[in-house]
């Protein structure tokens, strides 16, 4: 449920640009090639795959940011590796919304995610953009090397989809 103070942000049109400089202002060159180095050596620990999308404007087509997580883990191919291994964290910036989609080959409760979750939206609360984006690719990943078999088999690439994050 929105609060009357996202209601009046997404109405005026302030939401837009909050996630514009949001994305700017934590999301920099720098930081996203820390983040794709970090999911890189994670996803050799393990046949998961992780991608990160960072979405600073929400489009009006979708109002539920769940329902646009979904839209983007179908658009970017994570369903697509060969042990639907996949996971989309996904953060809406101007909705200051956080969603994890796990892909099917992934047999992990939802309460796991919803800590990693949790504790994102803690330091997101606190602007710890990059540290918090960090900790949560590090929970992920652990989360990953316990429930994703470590050797596939031959003949099956543990790197289907790309390291670095991607900007809606």
């Amino acid at each position: 449920m929105q609060t009357s103070g996202a209601i009046w942000k997404r109405f005026t049109g302030w939401s837009s640009l909050e996630g514009q400089w949001l994305r700017r202002k934590h999301f920099t060159k720098d930081v996203l090639a820390h983040i794709a180095e970090r999911i890189r050596l994670g996803e050799q620990s393990h046949a998961g795959e992780l991608m990160l999308a960072v979405e600073a404007v929400s489009p009006e087509h979708e109002a539920d940011s769940r329902m646009r997580a979904l839209e983007v883990f179908g658009r970017l191919r994570v369903w697509d590796t060969p042990l639907n291994t996949g996971v989309l964290l996904y953060l809406a910036l101007d909705r200051h919304s956080i969603q994890i989609i796990a892909d099917r080959g992934i047999a992990a409760p939802d309460d796991l995610w919803e800590q990693v979750s949790d504790r994102l939206q803690g330091h997101l609360q606190t602007k710890n953009y990059a540290a918090g984006v960090l900790a949560a690719v590090e929970d992920i990943e652990k989360i990953l090397a316990e429930r994703c078999p470590v050797d596939p088999g031959p003949g099956v690439n543990l790197n289907d989809l790309p390291n670095e994050p991607v900007l809606l």
